[in-house]
């Protein structure tokens, strides 16, 4: 048998004697393992980390492209057996493997065996050795031949991507070239800091800007001192252009400088940059000026981008959130394309030395200072070619590139007065802001609410985990319960409430309505802020209420959601997407439970439009501004989602974080709503939802208008017109 590992993106190898040691360069390193029609059925593949956990996947050839939906997930951890039985035949011949989704360095290697005693000899051996320690997982026999139904793809394949791209730019093309006399010209100056980039990547840069046929627009490279003869050469070639600007130091100053360089000869009331290895999407500038000139009061846009590889053929299609600065946080998930306004720009004292490899970072978090919300706007259209390469600075000096990252974050928060610091996020190399204003005899009050009847090891356990479990110093404990008549419970509730000054109970025998229990929670409620707490959940760490009150700390926040794990570890709640299904669904579900979504949001803090009741952080603020629950419209299902759209109206925040993680064993003690009177309430609730907040025509801001809106996970969707440019908050 002939058993290849063929390495594809984000990889270098590292020499030593075996040859098989890589060094991941990106956050999509990946190789296809390819076998004959005829080989040996048993394969086992070794992955061994040099120091720092890593996450794999693999993804299963089920006779069409690779997805997400048929993958596997593996918690972080050092060594990995896997075994896999492909059969001894089949028209299906390959699989993938994702070693890790960051930079690190890592040992991989394969054998194939005849039979599985062979293979499992040949484990126990490796055990010995060097994986020892290693868990072992049989990913059993795998697919060997085409299904003939077809899969659906959750996942980014590359046949989706080009459909979804081709579409935005049909719809481009189509978009008339934008009235800008009322405008300043250029009314856009593209800015390129070069070093020693090759001819090819000049041209194809040069070609995406004249193709783009666009009045009023400028391109300036500014060249770092470049030592490559290939590079002056080109520049000697194309110094007679009119709308284009060659700039020349003998001085390498690293790319702000050469960035600032390029700023001091921009004319363009709007400046955007580029590095000089990417290109300009088709039709993009036409789809910029128009987004200009029907948002005059825009002080900020960004686009969604393509990656491509070294060839420009699509590999990724990166699709945006409106603006979420509580994400930005977490990761600059705003990078390409950025369109400034370049008096704002002068304003700020244009970029920072001191930050390399995050030098754009920095400059969005001063920039965007001070700027309403309702000034920044995303574009949905895939406007920039990222060109994955591993070459850049960041992913070459990745360490440094985040060390720079997290001192600009340090000194966006001090500028406001807040004192923080960063530490790493479920990501090494994305961030999390940990505030320090809070003192551990200053944390403010929270009430606990818990709707509950009977259900003795669910409530006891909720209960044992908030007095035993939980660190969090000033809290209250608030059951509101709706007629239990478990003896058990009932002497639970005397017993805490003599022995817990923190304690209280309230048994009123009715139906069960979410809404009025929470509603007579909050009006017993001593607390500053409300959480609002299922007795299906489970703690799993003693700081999540710290993390969930300090998320309060970041501006506009009024509602905090947590991390929710079914008892299997796979997700169930990642926050809620209102018009997923014409309704509101959960994000994510069921994926693993280490799963980082797109740009690995779902490792970082973010904003939501929704988050489940179960797990619910109200400020005291929003509370009063939004009022109570509804309890005649949504008595059991779709309140949380009601009320949360109830407070993004009023201009609040919701927040979801991963650092906040706990088991949510749902609706184990409510049963099932598809049958008789609970049945028709769903529904009627359902229809008050669709009624009072339009959520068959709602475009979450946290999700993208090119996300097939009938998915958990979702998959691209061609667009049939182009999508305006939009704000976090309508209106």
């Amino acid at each position: 048998m002939s058993l290849r590992i063929i390495p594809n993106t984000d990889l270098e190898p590292q020499s030593n004697a075996a040859g098989n040691t890589w060094k991941s360069v990106g956050d999509d390193p990946n190789f296809e393992i390819r076998f004959d029609y005829i080989r040996k059925p048993f394969i086992v593949i070794s992955l061994k980390s040099d120091g720092e956990k890593i996450d794999p996947r693999i993804y299963i050839n089920a006779g069409g492209y690779y997805s997400e939906k048929e993958s596997h997930g593996f918690a972080l951890d050092n060594r990995f057996i896997f075994l896999a039985n492909v059969g001894s035949s089949g028209w299906i011949r390959s699989l993938r493997i994702d070693p890790c989704s960051f930079p690190c360095r890592f040992d991989i290697s394969m054998e194939a065996f005849s039979n599985r005693k062979a293979a499992d000899i040949a484990i126990a051996e490796k055990l010995k050795g060097n994986m020892d320690g290693a868990i072992i997982h049989n990913l059993g026999n795998l697919p060997r031949f085409r299904l003939f139904m077809p899969t659906i793809s959750f996942g980014p394949p590359v046949l989706q991507i080009e459909k979804t791209i081709k579409a935005h730019y049909a719809l481009g093309k189509k978009t008339p070239l934008p009235d800008m006399a009322s405008h300043a010209t250029p009314w856009l100056s593209i800015v390129v800091p070069v070093y020693n980039a090759p001819k090819r990547y000049l041209d194809d840069l040069l070609k995406s800007f004249l193709d783009q046929g666009v009045p009023g627009t400028e391109l300036i490279l500014s060249d770092d001192s470049s030592t490559s003869e290939e590079t002056k050469r080109w520049y000697d070639n194309h110094a007679r252009r009119d709308n284009i600007k060659i700039l020349r130091t003998s001085t390498n100053g690293g790319i702000a400088t050469a960035t600032n360089t390029g700023l001091a000869q921009a004319s363009g009331t709007w400046v955007a940059f580029l590095d000089h290895d990417d290109v300009i999407a088709p039709h993009a500038l036409k789809v910029i000026g128009k987004t200009i000139v029907e948002n005059p009061n825009a002080k900020f846009i960004y686009s969604d981008e393509v990656v491509v590889d070294d060839q420009l053929k699509p590999m990724g299609l990166t699709l945006k959130p409106a603006y979420d600065p509580i994400l930005l946080t977490g990761v600059n998930y705003i990078n390409h394309f950025s369109i400034y306004r370049r008096d704002r720009l002068s304003h700020i004292g244009n970029l920072r030395t001191g930050f390399d490899g995050s030098q754009d970072y920095d400059l969005l978090l001063r920039y965007l200072e001070g700027v309403s919300a309702q000034d920044v706007f995303h574009l949905p259209y895939p406007a920039y070619w990222w060109r994955r390469n591993g070459k850049t600075y960041s992913r070459q000096f990745m360490a440094k590139a985040t060390t720079a990252a997290r001192k600009a974050i340090n000194e966006s928060f001090a500028r406001k007065g807040v004192k923080t610091h960063v530490d790493p996020a479920l990501t090494d190399t994305l961030h999390r802001v940990m505030f320090e204003n809070v003192s551990e005899d200053s944390w403010p009050m929270v009430s606990i609410i818990i709707p509950s009847k009977d259900s003795y090891p669910l409530i006891s356990r909720i209960l044992n985990d908030l007095f035993e479990r939980t660190d969090y110093p000033n809290f209250e404990v608030i059951v509101i319960d709706n007629g239990t008549s478990d003896e058990q419970v009932l002497s639970l509730y005397q017993q805490l409430a003599q022995t817990k000054s923190n304690f209280s109970y309230v048994i009123e025998k009715e139906t069960f309505n979410f809404s009025r229990a929470i509603n007579r929670g909050i009006t017993r409620a001593k607390g500053e802020h409300f959480l609002l707490l299922n007795n299906d959940v489970e703690v799993m760490e003693s700081f999540w209420l710290k993390e969930m009150v300090s998320c309060l700390n970041f501006e506009g926040v009024g509602i905090v959601g947590a991390k929710l794990l079914y008892p299997n570890n796979k997700i169930q709640h990642a926050g809620v997407v209102a018009g997923f299904g014409g309704l509101a669904g959960h994000w994510y579900l069921n994926q693993p439970k280490d799963y980082g979504g797109p740009m690995s949001r779902l490792h970082v803090r973010s904003s939501m439009t929704c988050v489940t009741g179960a797990v619910m952080l109200i400020s005291g603020s929003c509370a009063r501004a939004v009022g109570l629950w509804n309890e005649e419209d949504f008595a059991v299902a779709y309140n949380d989602v009601d009320y949360c759209l109830r407070a993004y109206k009023a201009g609040f925040r919701t927040l979801w974080t991963p650092f906040s993680c706990l088991y949510h064993h749902e609706s184990v003690s409510r049963g099932s709503d598809i049958f008789g009177e609970r049945k028709r309430r769903f529904n009627a609730e359902k229809e008050n939802l669709k009624t009072r907040h339009g959520t068959a025509d709602f475009f979450d801001p946290a999700a993208n208008p090119s996300y097939d809106r009938r998915f958990s996970t979702p998959q691209f969707l061609p667009p049939e017109k182009l999508a305006a440019a939009r704000r976090w908050f309508q209106g």
